[in-house]
């Protein structure tokens, strides 16, 4: 069902998630942007209801002692009003191929979290790096232009670098470019030239509501100050590269103090198994998920926050 120009409403099972409200969000969205609505913008102000419900959260982190890791798993309570989603860089396409068919395969399970993570309070943030630009003057993107300043503890760098300091060596090899311009990292067999893309958000993952949409570290933050968001999720492309280094990704989160975690079922890295250690792709993003669980952050499953613990949420 076509709405308007570039809104589509499925009839499929994904559609069960879109309610009446739902998709009057989008197409606010979207009349905004075809100025159709200018109105609209104005609900960018609005902030985010404080919710009641307490999300159970299971973490997974790694103990590095002796030469020894030792996996760690316990459970952590979260408020759902003090949590946020941020989803890196879930492009509509990508010049390594092989990568992109990874995005859209990723998406629509992404799209149901954060579906049931929103209904349940917790904040989402989209963040496709140099796609911004599409979502001009739509509500979304005026919700962070407009959150209030807040002055972060340390500097919010354009790009967060390997930390010896903190971590150990990175596990895979992922900077080699098999054609001129082409991607690092890229395991197609044939790599093409890194020329410019679609950075617009991959269409399956639905922008509605009180989402925001941001790649700036600065106005991130100002965000999740405003709304009082300490517990932190980073989702999207690609863990090893974008996830770990851009201004909102985890080193970042770290630096400025939040509780930060990766959910690492809705992930995936840039890695070629024709470079060392010479392992699978899959397991090539297992290693560097256990390194960011050593030295950064734990990590979670996407189904931890579908759901409150029953009795939380009010009467």
């Amino acid at each position: 069902m076509v709405l308007y120009p570039g809104l589509y409403l499925p009839c499929t099972e994904e559609a069960t998630f879109i309610n009446r409200r739902e998709a009057t969000g989008r197409i606010a969205g979207v009349a905004t942007t075809m100025g159709l609505g200018a109105t609209l913008v104005h609900a960018g102000n609005h902030r985010i209801p404080k919710t009641p419900g307490i999300l159970k959260v299971p973490q997974r982190s790694r103990v590095k002692t002796d030469n020894q890791v030792t996996e760690v798993n316990r459970t952590m309570e979260w408020k759902a009003s003090e949590t946020a989603i941020i989803i890196c860089d879930m492009w509509s396409d990508h010049p390594c191929k092989l990568a992109a068919v990874r995005v859209a395969r990723m998406a629509p399970r992404m799209n149901r979290v954060i579906a049931f993570a929103r209904d349940n309070g917790i904040a989402v943030i989209h963040a496709p790096s140099s796609g911004v630009k599409f979502y001009q003057d739509t509500p979304y993107r005026v919700r962070m232009q407009k959150a209030v300043h807040s002055k972060a503890p340390v500097e919010i760098q354009n790009w967060c670098y390997l930390n010896s300091d903190v971590e150990g060596k990175w596990p895979i090899v992922d900077d080699v470019s098999r054609a001129d311009g082409a991607v690092t990292g890229c395991d197609d067999p044939t790599p093409i030239r890194h020329d410019d893309f679609d950075r617009r958000q991959h269409p399956d993952i639905e922008i509605i509501g009180y989402d925001g949409i941001s790649d700036k570290g600065q106005e991130i933050y100002n965000f999740l100050e405003q709304e009082g968001r300490h517990n932190i999720v980073l989702m999207g492309v690609h863990t090893n590269m974008c996830v770990m280094g851009r201004p909102f990704g985890i080193r970042q989160q770290k630096y400025l103090g939040k509780n930060v975690v990766l959910c690492r079922d809705l992930t995936d890295a840039l890695y070629d198994p024709r470079d060392p250690p010479f392992v699978s792709h899959a397991r090539g993003l297992e290693l560097v998920i256990e390194h960011i669980e050593t030295y950064w952050c734990p990590s979670i499953l996407g189904e931890s926050l579908t759901g409150l613990v029953p009795g939380t949420a009010g009467p």
